[in-house]
C-alpha cells in the first residue's frame, strides 16, 4: 500500500473518532467526575464511562485521578479490585467449604492485598 493511501486512511479514522465527541466546560467535567466517584467508580472506570458518553477526558486540563485526590475521593484501583475479588472468593468459600482451589485463591489474594498495602504504605 502506498504512503499516500495509508495517510488518507488514517486521516479519515481521526476525523471519524473526533466527529461525535461532546464538548463541556471544565466545571461540568469535574462535577460529572465527582458524581461518578460518589457512585463508587474508580478513576479508570470513570474514564471508560465518560468515553461511552462521548466525552474524552484528555481534552480537559486536569486528570481524573487528580480531581478525585483534591476532593479526597481517590481510591487505589488495584487495591479496590483486589478487595472485590477477595470478597467474591470468600463468599464462594462459605457456600463451598470443600473447594481447595478457592481456599488457595483466598490465601493468595490475602497475600497480594498485604503486598499492595505495604507498597502504598496503607495501615490496616
Amino acid at each position: 500500500m502506498s504512503d499516500k493511501k495509508l495517510s488518507e486512511i488514517t486521516e479519515i479514522k481521526i476525523k471519524d473518532e473526533t466527529a461525535g465527541l461532546k464538548k463541556i466546560t471544565q466545571k461540568e467535567f469535574e462535577k460529572m467526575i465527582l458524581d461518578l466517584a460518589k457512585k463508587g467508580l474508580t478513576a479508570e472506570k470513570i474514564g471508560g464511562e465518560l468515553r461511552k458518553q462521548k466525552i474524552h477526558p484528555k481534552e480537559y486540563d486536569k486528570k481524573i485521578s487528580k480531581i478525585l485526590k483534591e476532593e479526597n475521593l481517590y481510591i487505589l484501583p488495584d487495591l479496590k479490585n483486589m478487595q472485590e475479588k477477595f470478597k467474591r472468593v470468600e463468599e464462594h468459600l462459605k457456600k463451598n467449604k470443600q473447594d481447595k482451589r478457592a481456599l488457595r485463591e483466598k490465601s493468595r489474594f490475602l497475600s497480594d492485598l498485604g503486598k499492595i498495602k505495604k507498597y502504598h504504605k496503607i495501615e490496616t
